[in-house]
């Protein structure tokens, strides 16, 4: 559990979950101690790093380059994002806590700014940056909750505003929740909801969180002078322009996994509706292209069949999202 004190020997932990990002983890940690040495007098912060049993030796780079700035953790299987950050938010001594990618990057005074929004407003349970790709091109970067008709427009192309906020970017704003690439977290919200549910090993966990905070009483808020940019929006590829590697369909049935892990937590039995929606909508794109003369329509068949089978694996591994399959994932 979260302990809430008197007071701590930092004003923030900063905690950074890897696995196999060595390059980008070293970049994102010499970037994230100059943004922590650049903070106002009496605010002395402390960076954590979780290392998910990575093969391409980033905790061996961690420990060698950065033992005199960085604590460091590391697990011997990869317990996914949220219980390896549950492990290091047990452990870190900040007053305010703060999650980054080990892909994500502070622009200048956007720690300070998140932590003077913190600080002065005690209703703030989590706090949300503006993301944007090394392009400065913008990243949803806040967004409402998951709903059936929401994910219907997702699945089928209609919109991509299924889950995305339709206030004012430019504006700060009490949010539904906001993306795990860059949050911060009161201590005192966190004493009241506990930490990530470990039911989800990877995709819909902040998600969980958020709503859990907002259930208690606090504010999930948006900032858009805390900007911090944000490469993974970069290499995200839409469903249906390849075919996919055997990595890329495990990334698919984990997030299928968890979509289905929170459906069933927080709508019940509209669980049901989120499995025949998506294996609906698939079999139609799977009729519209297997007879196609184009090969890349054909391809697009394909790839919804087998879209279609992880659905139903997924259904099957979590018990219609009753339970998480063992981890490692």
């Amino acid at each position: 559990m979260i302990e809430v004190l008197s007071a701590y020997p930092f004003a923030v932990s900063v905690i950074v979950v890897s696995f196999n990002t060595r390059d980008l983890l070293r970049e994102c940690l010499t970037s994230l101690l100059a943004e922590c040495a650049s903070l106002p007098d009496g605010s002395a912060a402390e960076v954590l790093v979780i290392d998910n049993a990575s093969s391409d030796g980033s905790a061996e780079m961690v420990a060698r380059e950065f033992a005199d700035s960085v604590r460091l953790l590391r697990s011997e299987v990869n317990l996914g994002f949220g219980v390896a950050n549950n492990i290091a938010m047990e452990a870190a001594q900040g007053r305010h806590l703060v999650l980054l990618n080990s892909d994500a990057f502070f622009q200048a005074g956007a720690l300070a700014r998140a932590l003077a929004y913190m600080d002065a407003d005690a209703g703030a349970g989590i706090g949300g940056a503006r993301l944007v790709g090394r392009d400065g091109a913008p990243q949803p970067s806040a967004r409402t909750f998951h709903t059936i008709a929401g994910t219907a427009l997702v699945l089928s192309g209609i919109s991509e505003r299924g889950t995305r906020m339709d206030h004012d970017s430019t504006a700060p704003a009490s949010v539904d929740w906001v993306t795990g690439a860059f949050m911060i977290l009161r201590r005192e919200a966190l004493a009241r909801t506990g930490l990530f549910d470990p039911a989800f090993f990877l995709y819909f966990e902040e998600v969980d969180l958020c709503r859990r905070v907002k259930a208690a009483g606090f504010r999930v808020m948006y900032w858009p002078d805390v900007v911090v940019t944000h490469l993974g929006g970069e290499s995200s590829r839409t469903l249906g322009e390849h075919v996919f590697s055997d990595g890329e369909a495990q990334v698919v049935l984990w997030r299928m996994r968890s979509t289905l892990l929170y459906f069933r937590k927080h709508h019940g039995w509209q669980v049901w509706l989120t499995r025949w929606l998506e294996q609906g909508l698939l079999a139609l794109r799977v009729i519209r292209n297997r007879f196609s003369r184009s090969g890349r329509r054909r391809a697009r068949g394909r790839e919804a069949a087998l879209l279609m089978r992880l659905m139903g694996q997924a259904w099957n591994e979590t018990k219609g999202g009753r339970v998480s399959p063992p981890r490692p994932w």
